[in-house]
């Protein structure tokens, strides 16, 4: 199975998920899902931010070799199912890959949250404890997909 997580510049919010889902998934034996981010809007080759690896690193993750990769630029169109941060994000997906509109969820959608409650904010630009918080979010629903595959 491969997952991709989608954000806007794959330097905060897919970039964690996907260290932290890659973390999780080798704690638990699981080797057949393979793990890939991208955004939207990213630059490719730009490294995650300092506060995002700050907030992995409290969780054993390193994303010092993370770097970003643009949607456009990524392997989507192999994926078997792809998570986004926020509902604006699936929305762009399905207009730029309305043939994949079966396999695109945002995460906690996809994990079974309320529909009140879909989106993970963007910590960019905020300080380390909003990067906390938003990290916490991820785990939460990464430890429910674990349980889902």
């Amino acid at each position: 199975m491969k997952i991709m997580f989608i954000c806007t510049g794959n330097i905060c919010r897919s970039a964690m998920a996907h260290k932290l889902f890659e973390k999780k998934l080798q704690d638990n034996n699981i080797t057949d899902v393979t793990v890939y981010s991208s955004g939207i809007f990213a630059y490719n080759g730009d490294m995650a931010t300092f506060d995002a690896c700050d907030a992995m690193e409290e969780y054993g993750v390193d994303m010092s070799s993370h770097k970003a990769t643009n949607t456009r630029n990524s392997n989507i169109n192999e994926m078997d199912l792809i998570l986004c941060a926020t509902l604006s994000h699936k929305n762009s997906l399905i207009n730029m890959y309305p043939e994949l509109r079966d396999k695109i969820y945002t995460i906690k959608e996809y994990v079974g949250n309320s529909k009140d409650d879909l989106d993970i904010s963007d910590p960019w630009g905020y300080d380390i404890s909003v990067y906390r918080r938003c990290a916490s979010q991820i785990d939460t629903c990464l430890d429910k997909l674990i349980s889902m595959i």
